[in-house]
Formats: C-alpha cells, structure tokens, sequence
C-alpha cells in the first residue's frame, strides 16, 4: 500500500479503538492486507492517542501470539517497518501453488556499485566511480530505476554533486530490519564472487 492510499484510508472514518484486544485485532487486519512493511509512524495514524511504544507493544504481543500457538507464519520487523510473513519451511508448497514474486536479479557489478553505496552512503557518483574504477552512470541508474538507490540532497560545497543512498526496497529485497543489519564486507566479498545470476 502505497504513502497516498495509506492517507486516503486515514480520510475514512473509523470507530474508535477501545481496548489493547481491539487495537491488537486492528493492526492484524492490515499486516494481513498489506503488501509491504508497515511502520510505526503508518499505524499511529490510524489510532487517535495511541503511542508508537503502545504500538510495539501490541505488535510484539501478536508477534508471541504467533509463536506460542506454532502458527505457519511470523511477524517480523524489516525494511524500518513490521510485516507478516510464512516461514521458510513452507516455501515448497506457496512456490506450488503460487508464482513467487520475482526478486531485483543483479548483476556483479550492480552489486558492486550498491554495496559501495550501501557502506559509504551518502556518497556521491564520483566518489563510487573512484572505489570501482570505472565509469558507473549506468549502472548507478538501473539500481535507481529498480529502486534500490536514491537521490538522498547534494553534497555541501562547489558544484553541489548528488548524494546516493539505498532505499527501505533495499533492505527488504535483502530482508534486513535497517541498515546496523548489513553483512560484514566480508560477506558481501563472497557475494561478489559468486557468478552473476544472469
């Protein structure tokens, strides 16, 4: 649900929310009916004088809900927001039934040049092009046309050259809560490494 429609849907009126049971049961019904992460600032919005910590605090209740009573999902905190989600074990069986949703395929060097952003950010095209050695425009743009960087201001001083960062699509493709949950550059060494999915 995109920032418009999650507005439009704050223009409906709504009855009030009572008790922690009623607001718990709220924030359910559009984990279940979103198709991305929710944040705590989205949720507030739907209740008139609930806290963000109120918020967690019932969304980790549903969350132990989940796990106490063995349930074939989780909730889980991604991407700077809180989504429902199956666990891996029932992949199989969802990939049977269901097309799986088809994941940013990236090449070596796209994953080079993002893992250069993610680690340096805000960084500018220059500077990106200075660590890899070569010329990044395109691959720069085709990581911004699949959403994966963005244009975060510009840089102080002469010329005032675009700043580069990753995106909240970024840490959901790579299923991190934020950016303190990178790989080690270790990690992303072994990434680069591997042969390009293409």
């Amino acid at each position: 649900m995109s920032d418009s429609q999650y507005q439009l849907a704050m223009d409906v009126a709504s009855p009030p929310v009572h008790n922690p049971d009623e607001m718990r049961s709220v924030l359910e019904a559009v984990l279940f009916a979103a198709s991305e992460p929710i944040s705590l600032e989205q949720f507030q919005q739907l209740f008139d004088d609930a806290s963000t910590w109120q918020i967690r605090q019932q969304l980790m209740q549903l969350r132990d809900e989940y796990q106490e009573t063995n349930r074939s999902f989780q909730l889980i905190e991604i991407a700077n927001g809180f989504q429902i989600c199956t666990y891996a074990e029932y992949h199989p069986w969802i990939q049977k039934f269901h097309t799986r949703q088809i994941r940013v395929k990236l090449s070596a060097s796209a994953l080079e040049a993002l893992a250069i952003v993610a680690y340096k950010q805000p960084v500018t095209r220059s500077e990106v092009e200075e660590i890899r050695g070569v010329n990044s425009d395109s691959v720069l743009n085709s990581l911004i046309e699949k959403r994966m960087v963005r244009i975060a201001g510009r840089k102080p001083g002469p010329g005032r050259s675009l700043l580069l960062a990753t995106t909240d699509e970024f840490l959901e493709q790579f299923g991190l809560k934020d950016l303190s949950a990178l790989p080690s550059l270790e990690e992303i060494e072994e990434i680069l490494n591997r042969e390009d999915p293409e």
